[in-house]
């Protein structure tokens, strides 16, 4: 009954003083909003980034000539360049692995009054399933094609969207360079990855591309997909060990190639975002303190503004655990009610914003109940001093207070 009595009480207080009561909860609707939006892109974030991996393909690896200058891919160093044999001794003396060496070249595409400049990629079956492709329309290379080197190909849908804006692609001859290819499928959209478009691509037979585009037998690329999930590791340290001994590479001399496992790139991308995220929370939790001490600041004003009221009703009979208790709980509401406000508005910005950056929507519930919480808890801390100011109020002095 005293608990019912006390917060009807900070409720008419409240609404008295409106304005000053929500210009007081908003540095908590805004620590709250602000905590509940910076944690819940960030792991919208680290989600895009594993998934964006994972679209490579199926615990994928890239081995290419040459070392990288920097972890996200700066110049390479000039080495020599791997050929088809090195993606056959792969195949044959590391366990579990499907390989697809890669010839990459870029190249002007046209087919009657439309052109453009794509990727051209000569590969093998394998391709498909270690990128973890699939077909739109058509069909995929035939052995006897891939054998010759015939110039058939397979159209990514960028390209189709160039090319034959208003036909259908499938059995007609497009010019790639000075060359004339059939065009005998079409891909799924794989979409952007890292700001690339997968999809403005076209795939050759590599011997096509050898003997038609390039000129040469170099490999640029040599992708591997471990079968077994966890095996990528251990692939490979087989991966390396086996293109040593191919380019003879003696002990202590370093790798002139490079082996990148997309698995142990993801973890490190999620560990980094994952820092981020805190080292983000943990900023805009500071405008959760400053909220704090502006409910303590407006409290213990209100307190001298109601000197005279706190003292009538000390004469008339209240406890100083009741004036305690009442100032308590304005300074709980105020924080409660903010951290409420505080909740809807960090879900709508989280909603708003990863539309507009094309994220996925990831609700974090644990972080709701622990910015909320932390929103109550802050108002139970920073309302005691002005709660227990009020209740040591001697009543006598107070009713003479002007």
């Amino acid at each position: 009954m005293i608990l019912w009595s006390t917060l009807s009480l900070a409720l008419q207080s409240i609404r008295r003083n409106a304005a000053r009561s929500l210009l007081t909860a908003l540095g908590v609707v805004i620590g709250v909003a602000s905590v509940i939006t910076m944690v819940n892109l960030g792991q919208a974030a680290g989600q895009q980034v594993a998934s964006q991996i994972s679209s490579m393909g199926p615990n994928l690896l890239f081995v290419r000539p040459g070392t990288m200058g920097s972890f996200m891919g700066g110049p390479r160093a000039p080495a020599v360049p791997f050929e088809l044999g090195d993606a056959a001794a792969i195949t044959e003396q590391v366990d579990g692995v499907l390989v697809a060496p890669a010839s990459t070249t870029s190249a002007t595409v046209a087919f009657g009054n439309f052109n453009a400049t794509t990727t051209i990629l000569g590969t093998t079956l394998e391709y498909f399933s270690v990128r973890n492709l699939e077909l739109a329309a058509g069909r995929t290379f035939e052995p006897r094609e891939l054998e010759s080197g015939a110039p058939v190909c397979l159209l990514g849908p960028t390209v189709v969207e160039n090319l034959y804006p208003h036909g259908e692609p499938l059995g007609t001859t497009m010019r790639l360079g000075a060359t004339a290819c059939q065009v005998i499928g079409v891909l799924a959209s794989k979409g952007s990855n890292m700001g690339v478009d997968q999809d403005d691509t076209v795939l050759m037979p590599i011997r096509a591309v050898h003997n038609r585009l390039t000129g040469s037998r170099d490999v640029s690329t040599i992708y591997v997909s471990a079968i077994e999930d966890g095996t990528s590791a251990r692939v490979g340290a087989d991966i390396v060990r086996v293109l040593r001994a191919r380019r003879h590479l003696h002990e202590g001399e370093p790798n002139d190639f490079d082996v990148r496992d997309m698995a142990e790139l993801a973890s490190t991308l999620q560990n980094t975002t994952r820092t981020m995220t805190a080292l983000l929370g943990a900023i805009a939790a500071v405008s959760l303190l400053v909220g704090g001490i502006g409910i303590m600041n407006i409290m213990l004003v209100s307190v001298t503004e109601r000197t005279r009221e706190i003292g009538l009703r000390l004469a008339l009979g209240a406890r100083s655990g009741e004036i305690r208790l009442q100032f308590l709980v304005e300074a709980v509401v105020l924080s409660v009610g903010g951290g409420l406000v505080g909740v809807l508005l960090g879900l709508l910005a989280t909603w708003v914003l990863t539309a507009q950056l094309a994220m996925p929507l990831v609700i974090a519930p644990e972080m709701v109940v622990a910015a909320f919480a932390c929103s109550s808890a802050i108002g139970m801390l920073f309302g005691w001093l002005p709660a227990q100011r009020a209740s040591r109020l001697d009543p006598i002095v107070a009713l003479r207070h002007e």
